[in-house]
């Protein structure tokens, strides 16, 4: 969405208040000055709502009488608000539609025209807050209004809109209630059109729900009535603007300098790798790291629903598929993308996660040169990531055996990480598992490393352990010889596994 339309469809901002400890709720904007026709008293309120800063400790104060920065009402703040994103507009009207101008001078330009507007309103205010006023009309004109804090904010890692009036974050593994809100449903409404129509895509009646993605990578779902019930609902996952990396992961704890060392040894070895875990784990965090470890001379082809991947190699082709129009026409699925991708030369194939029939689709890529994929799977432990995958192919509507299926899986898949998410709010890998093969109808399966839970938990709650190697030797360090990769003999435990150079991770 332009910015042009943005402003014409934005409602008015939050401003500062002095209280220590804010919480933003509705109140009706000031009536226009020039309206003399009607007594001051009994003024008319403007249909959009604003939003302002009330203290929280006196919910049941009106509204109306509450003071704002310097004890200036409320009323009359939103008042500024309102006069301020109408001034912006007509100022830089033409501007707006410069197709030459990019979207960071048309910030910085409405930035310059807010200042002169608030400015012109001789309002008496403090350094601080004429800062923090600016700072709510930039957020709600030209940001996401509320959130655009808890964006702006790296320690919040996840935004759950509830409904315009609650909004939960999570920081550091664990959810709390924010003191952020809307003020009223149609601005959320507004701020999710805004996010969504930048991708493409649309919601509506007939399309209430919908993934979409921001500019920095992060992962958003919109759903809206009538299928959320209580108002609308908008979820954003937040990337990092930097990629994690391998290094930072053995630093959380999520695993360990031996597990990274056999981690990047499978990848480099070509062998097919499933992220298997549940919501929120860190699947797509894992699978990023996994994907660094790719030799850079290789040609990798990403599929995804919505683009969030962060592949660091130059040479990448990303794929995102796409919904159906209107006229529920134009449909592009996982599925049509993972056939297609075949056509393209890839030495890599990396699907953001399988969900449906296109399981078969890649079974049968890694079962026919495309070794080297890498994929994720929602499932709570190795063994129900391969009973998953069977249903998944099933989705696919071909009448297979269930014995052929097992078959398919267990020459296909070559290794499972399982990542979790434990009670004390950390990421762990949990299971380094080989798929070994089909002994009779069942997929067998052998694990590598496995996360120590007998060491318990420190006086934070926090887990002691850490995932342990299992001194089982993988039948895929043939493979690793074969290829000329090696790894140290301590990285399987006592078990001796060749020589190899020093641990780049320690």
């Amino acid at each position: 969405m332009k910015l042009s339309e943005r402003l014409a469809s934005a409602g008015a901002p939050a401003a500062g208040g002095s209280a220590p400890k804010p919480t933003l709720v509705a109140v009706p904007a000031a009536a226009p000055a020039s309206s003399a026709a009607a007594p001051k008293a009994t003024a008319a309120p403007a249909p959009a709502p604003a939003m302002a800063l009330t203290p929280k400790a006196a919910p049941t104060a009106p509204a109306q009488q509450a003071a704002g920065p310097a004890g200036v009402p409320q009323d009359a703040l939103a008042g500024i608000k309102q006069r301020a994103a109408n001034a912006l507009f007509e100022r830089m009207g033409a501007r707006f539609s410069d197709p030459g101008a990019t979207e960071h001078e048309l910030r910085a330009a409405a930035r310059e025209e807010l200042v002169q507007v608030i400015d012109g309103e001789q309002v008496p205010l403090s350094s601080p807050e004429r800062a923090r006023l600016l700072k709510d009309i930039e957020d709600d004109v030209l940001g996401f209004g509320p959130l655009q804090r808890l964006l702006d904010d790296e320690t919040v890692t996840e935004i759950m809109v509830n409904r315009h009036d609650q909004i939960y974050i999570e920081q550091k593994g664990k959810l709390t209630l924010s003191e952020l809100r809307f003020s009223s449903e149609a601005q959320l409404r507004t701020v999710i059109e805004r996010i969504v129509s930048k991708v493409g895509r649309r919601i509506d009646e007939s399309s209430p729900l919908v993934d979409a993605r921001l500019e920095d990578g992060s992962r958003v779902n919109a759903v809206i009535p009538p299928l959320a019930v209580g108002g609308s609902s908008l979820t954003i996952r937040k990337f990092s603007k930097s990629p994690l990396t391998v290094k930072k992961l053995i630093e959380f704890g999520t695993l360990t300098p031996d597990m990274a060392e056999l981690l990047e040894a499978c990848v480099k070895a070509h062998l097919n790798i499933i992220v298997s875990g549940g919501t929120g784990t860190g699947k797509t965090t894992l699978l990023n790291v996994l994907s660094s470890f790719i030799p850079g001379g290789e040609r990798i082809v990403t599929i995804e629903d919505a683009v969030e991947l962060q592949i660091q190699q130059d040479h990448v082709v990303r794929l995102e598929s796409r919904p159906s129009n209107t006229e529920g026409k134009g449909e592009v699925t996982i599925r049509d993308l993972l056939k297609n991708s075949l056509r393209m030369r890839p030495d890599r194939i990396v699907v953001g996660e399988v969900r449906g029939g296109e399981s078969l689709d890649m079974l049968q890529a890694m079962n026919t040169g495309h070794d080297g994929s890498l994929s994720t799977v929602h499932s709570n432990s190795p063994r129900d990531a391969i009973a998953r995958l069977e249903t998944l192919v099933l989705m696919a509507g071909m009448d297979l055996p269930l014995k052929a299926i097992r078959e398919q899986i267990a020459s296909a898949v070559h290794l499972i990480v399982q990542v979790s998410r434990l009670r004390d709010g950390s990421r762990r890998i949990t299971h380094v598992t080989e798929v070994q093969g089909m002994e009779g109808d069942v997929v067998t399966l052998q694990d590598a490393f496995v996360f120590d839970f007998a060491a318990g938990v420190d006086a934070n709650g926090r887990f002691l352990g850490k995932p342990i190697p299992t001194g089982v030797r993988p039948r895929f360090l043939e493979r690793f010889e074969d290829m000329g990769i090696r790894v140290r003999p301590s990285v399987f435990g006592s078990m001796p596994v060749g020589s190899g150079a020093g641990a780049p991770w320690s």
